[in-house]
C-alpha cells in the first residue's frame, strides 16, 4: 500500500509540474504578443528601421505619435485593446501586434453599486475617472 501512494504522489508531482510548465509557457508567449499600455500614459517604442506609415487599428482605443523617424510615442486614451501596424520605406511590418490599454491597478479605487462602476485614481487623492476625460 505504501508504494501505491508514493506512486500517486510522483503523479500529481509530475502532473502539476507539467500544469505550471503549460500555464507558464502560455503566460510568456502571451506577454510577447501584447504591448500594454497604461490609460492616460504614454510607451516610448524604439524601432530599428525608419518609419513610413503607422496605422491604428482604434484611435478610440490608443493614439500614435512619430517622435522621429525611429521612435514612436503609443498613449493609451480608452480601456480595451486594439492593434498597431507600423512600416518601413519598403512596406515591411515593422511592427504588427496588438495592443491592450487598461488602467494601473496600483493607484485606483472600484466601487461597484449594482451593475454600474465607478473607477477612482488616487494618487495622491482619490478622484473618478471618467473616460475620455483629460487626466487629473
Amino acid at each position: 500500500m505504501t508504494n501505491f501512494s508514493s506512486v500517486r504522489r510522483q503523479l500529481a508531482a509530475a502532473t502539476l509540474g507539467l500544469a505550471l510548465a503549460a500555464v507558464s509557457a502560455q503566460a510568456s508567449i502571451a506577454s510577447e504578443d501584447v504591448i500594454r499600455v497604461f490609460m492616460d500614459h504614454a510607451r516610448i517604442l524604439k524601432l530599428d528601421r525608419t518609419v513610413s506609415k503607422v496605422i491604428i487599428g482604434n484611435a478610440g482605443v490608443a493614439d500614435v505619435t512619430v517622435s522621429d523617424p525611429r521612435t514612436i510615442v503609443l498613449t493609451g486614451k480608452s480601456y480595451g485593446t486594439t492593434n498597431l501596424v507600423i512600416l518601413d520605406q519598403a512596406g515591411e511590418a515593422i511592427v504588427d501586434e496588438r495592443i491592450l490599454v487598461s488602467v494601473d491597478e496600483a493607484n485606483t479605487l472600484r466601487v461597484f453599486k449594482q451593475t454600474s462602476r465607478s473607477v477612482f485614481s488616487c494618487s495622491p487623492s482619490c478622484e473618478e475617472h471618467t473616460p475620455g476625460a483629460a487626466a487629473p
